[in-house]
């Protein structure tokens, strides 16, 4: 009997995938990244497009958990003591772009026959930049920890928060009736602090004794639903109070990223990023409407030039006066010049307090999403020029910061063996980054100072955001042979560049991780045991000489008894166990010696 029929969302997800399936790998291909393979699926199958699906509105709202989750995400990599280092470029530099930039759009706008108050709105919605794209451009390249991304990064975060004075502008502008409006912006101050009070407390004190709860269970699903409560309910709470709910995921994130939770809640929340976000630009996509775009095309095309060059000079004038690289301010230049998605917020606010028209709306609309477009394209060019003056020799930066010539040790297991092993590399000044799956022991280590997170050893992605990806050495410190098994193949598999250290837990384990080529492997027991031993035959009255002796010749039949091990079963070689270590000839003559 055949089905009545599919669900109207089940079919709208086949045209989903399949589009982005075709147009992404092939934006990627033609290096024009992905964001550019999701606007061109989105344009496609939109209505202004073949027409496969509706308004993209109703997608770009669920899609906007994408932009929530990533800013979640973020927060996640930057803890507070790092963001107020970053105060500078956020309240500074994030600052004075958006002030200029704005002004100079809203002076265009009104040149050109906008009222003052649509001039405003328009400008100053024109001088956002995309955090979605900006950021995902920005780690598909891997920059995003560099200098000038740390840079970009606070200018984004600057422009987020500034929707919200931004907003309230909206309001103002608008005409009104009715009492005066002095209690009712108190009544809503207190309600915006007492929000963010609320995401900071519940942060603070609540998130990490929750997750600390849960994981006990060992109960990953519950762990990944407790982590998209927190992000979302975060964004939820600013949202009710007329907040950014990107900016409320970010605070929440930041709150978090000191928590030993926060690489297993990146990894967790990473997947769904990732969907949502290509959700978000394909909405974004399917919005374009070619009707409108051919009508007005000279006028759109122009005002696309004027956004990108006069946002593109004055992040190079800002960023090059403050301090960064002709490199650099250039980079973000390219990177930062588009509209953003707040714009799309900030728009439909002034058509509901009738400062704006649709039509006006429609037409800054379609300027935003293809200065979403072609931002790529612009970087994709800035590469090609910077390629070919390195050929040149113009510029040869082979390392920008101290922070990439450093090398890193992640240690996976933090027991006994773990601490010893950090306490030695930490000793030399290297950078240790550990991880351990047991709630009591994370505890335990803090309270001695130590940075330790929870994370699953057997998880690819939990290993990629503990930093596996750029560590120079990885020591597996596990106690569980198949755990340490299962981490070795994904590590030779996923970050090849690593040299694999291993803790061996008795004779048969280090069987096989020599048969797996790990790098180095120890027994645990075996140095302690040699060393006991030495104490014990000095005690004994043996002489020191007689002792190394002894010790050598105990290290060179262990080594035969391994190697015969390999080839014929763990009990080859136990005649090895059994010699009595011959004495030197020199001690047998040294009689005759002292005679002569």
């Amino acid at each position: 009997m055949a089905a009545e029929g599919a669900p109207p969302f089940f079919t709208e997800s086949i045209i989903f995938l399949a589009a982005t399936v075709v147009a992404v790998p092939i934006a990627k291909r033609l290096g024009l990244g992905s964001v550019v393979g999701y606007l061109a699926a989105g344009a496609a199958i939109g209505p202004f497009g073949l027409g496969f699906l509706g308004s993209g509105e109703d997608v770009l709202h669920v899609a906007e958990l994408g932009v929530v989750l990533l800013l979640f995400v973020i927060g996640l990599e930057l803890d507070p003591q790092k963001l107020w280092r970053m105060k500078r470029d956020i309240f500074g530099l994030g600052t004075a772009q958006v002030m200029l930039t704005g002004l100079s759009l809203y002076s265009v706008c009104h040149y050109f026959g906008f009222s003052t108050k649509a001039s405003l709105v328009a400008g100053f919605g024109l001088a956002l930049s995309s955090t979605a794209f900006a950021l995902q451009i920005l780690q598909e390249r891997g920059q995003l920890s560099s200098a000038y991304g740390q840079r970009a990064f606070g200018i984004l975060l600057l422009q987020d928060i500034a929707i919200v004075p931004l907003l309230a502008m909206v309001a103002i502008l608008a005409p009104h009736e009715g009492p005066s409006r002095g209690a009712d912006i108190a009544i809503e101050i207190a309600t915006i602090v007492g929000a963010i009070a609320a995401v900071v407390l519940a942060g603070r004190y609540l998130a990490s004794p929750l997750f600390s709860f849960l994981a006990a269970s060992r109960a990953r699903e519950v762990m990944l639903t407790a982590a998209l409560l927190v992000a979302l309910g975060s964004a939820g709470i600013m949202h009710a109070v007329g907040l950014s709910m990107a900016l409320g995921a970010f605070l929440a994130g930041v709150l978090l990223a000191e928590s030993s939770f926060r690489h297993t809640l990146e990894a967790d929340i990473e997947p769904f990023r990732s969907l949502l976000m290509g959700l978000f630009f394909v909405a974004v996509g399917m919005s374009l409407d070619f009707s409108v775009l051919l009508d007005n095309l000279g006028t759109i095309l122009g005002a696309v030039a004027i956004v990108m060059l006069v946002k593109g000079a004055f992040l190079w004038a800002l960023t090059r006066g403050s301090g960064s690289s002709n490199s650099d301010a250039f980079r973000i230049a390219v990177t930062l010049p588009q509209g953003g998605e707040f714009a799309f917020v900030l728009f439909t606010a002034a058509i509901g307090a009738r400062i704006l028209s649709y039509e006006t709306v429609n037409l800054l609309n379609s300027v935003v999403i293809l200065t979403m477009l072609l931002t790529p394209l612009a970087c994709l060019g800035l590469e090609l020029i910077a390629a070919k003056l390195k050929q040149k020799g113009v510029e040869n930066p082979a390392i920008e910061t101290f922070e990439e010539a450093t090398p890193t040790v992640l240690v996976v297991g933090f027991g006994r063996f773990g601490m010893t092993v950090a306490q030695i590399l930490t000793s030399e000044g290297l950078e240790v980054r550990a991880i351990d799956n047991r709630p009591d022991r994370i505890a335990y280590a803090r309270k001695l100072g130590f940075k330790v997170y929870y994370g699953d050893a057997t998880r690819a992605d939990v290993l990629a955001a503990a930093g596996a990806g750029k560590a120079a050495l990885i020591a597996l410190c596990v106690e569980n042979d198949r755990v340490m098994g299962q981490s070795i193949d994904l590590i030779r598999e996923g970050f090849p560049n690593a040299l694999v250290f291993c803790r061996a837990t008795d004779r048969a384990h280090s069987l096989e991780l020599t048969r797996k080529g790990v790098d180095f492997q120890i027994r645990e027991t075996f140095e302690s045991s040699i060393a006991f031993g030495k104490v014990a035959l000095e005690t004994l009255g043996t002489p020191v000489e007689r002792i190394q002796q002894i010790e050598e010749d105990v290290r060179k039949r262990d080594e035969e008894r391994l190697a015969l091990q390999l080839k014929e079963g763990i009990f080859a070689g136990a005649d090895r166990l059994h010699s009595v270590t011959p004495r030197r000839r020199s001690t047998d003559i040294q009689p005759t010696e002292t005679v002569g």
